[in-house]
């Protein structure tokens, strides 16, 4: 690592518990400048003490909150190297459980917050034509689960706008990765809501899935930190991943689901291709 002074500087969303903290944590323990961000600073004062930390309020479901968190960042680093968009919420509900207001709120945080931050921090990579933007996902931005329909739809559409973003930024030198982490031993399942109106009809699906997830807390499998220490690994890489699994539950299911799906597609290979003109129309 070069000298603090000259390290760079990544910007961490969401670090007032969970994956967000154990990889500001991480990033400062390695002499990294991290910029530690959550709603409230308050929730973060021991992290923003530490050296080459600087505290910033960002709320990504905020315009000008991510607006103001950027520019302060660039006035007081004069760059930002390594963005990991961390923040997100959870909800617990059967797709037809879940209101649109609820899933307005879990597209505006989880979605569009990431989206939000990517606008503020593209001019300054473009300018510079390097940088990074590390997008966290789930596994369930790549196979669906039950009871969190709404949520694992905002991780897919993470995953579809940084695979469109990955080709228009990679040829000005910006990279962009998304991360996949199964169950692990963070606040998520415990502080996440869930629907008050549940329909009988989905208890032994959705509300056995529910329940299964509170049982589960303090049990995952996953390691925050040492899922902040294989996150580094990656970004840092001569060749970073375009996606990174975290655990192995997220390993299995993806490649899985990877199998099942070529093998689905190989099935109805001549159906599908009977849908274009023929070759000599």
């Amino acid at each position: 690592m070069e000298s603090r002074q000259d390290a760079p500087v990544w910007l961490v969303t969401g670090c007032s518990t969970g994956f967000g903290r154990s990889i500001a944590a991480h990033l400062l323990d390695e002499g990294f400048r991290v910029v530690v961000t959550a709603r409230r600073t308050e929730q973060i004062k021991d992290l923003g003490a530490r050296d080459n930390a600087f505290a910033v309020a960002l709320d990504v479901a905020d315009d000008a909150s991510v607006t103001e968190a950027v520019r302060q960042v660039e006035e007081h680093f004069g760059r930002i190297d390594v963005v990991v968009n961390n923040a997100g919420i959870g909800y617990f509900a059967a797709v037809e459980e879940t209101s649109p207001q609820t899933s307005q709120r879990l597209f505006d945080v989880n979605f569009h917050g990431v989206a939000r931050v990517i606008h503020a921090v593209l001019p300054g990579m473009r300018a510079r034509r390097s940088g990074t933007i590390v997008n966290l996902t789930s596994i369930g931005g790549l196979v669906g689960h039950t009871a969190v329909g709404y949520y694992c739809a905002t991780k897919f559409a993470v995953e579809g706008l940084s695979e469109s973003l990955r080709h228009e930024v990679e040829p000005l030198g910006i990279k962009v990765m998304t991360v996949e982490p199964s169950a692990f031993r963070t606040d998520w399942a415990g502080s996440s809501q869930e629907t008050q109106e549940p329909i009988a009809d989905y208890d032994q699906t959705a509300g056995a899935a529910r329940r299964a997830y509170h049982d589960s807390v303090g049990k995952q499998a996953g390691d925050p930190d040492r899922a902040a220490r294989a996150l580094l690994k990656a970004v840092t890489a001569a060749e970073p991943p375009h996606h990174l699994l975290l655990g192995a539950d997220a390993y299995q299911l993806a490649t899985a689901q990877l199998e099942a799906r070529a093998k689905e597609f190989r099935a109805w290979e001549a159906t599908t291709r009977s849908a274009d003109f023929p070759a000599d129309a």
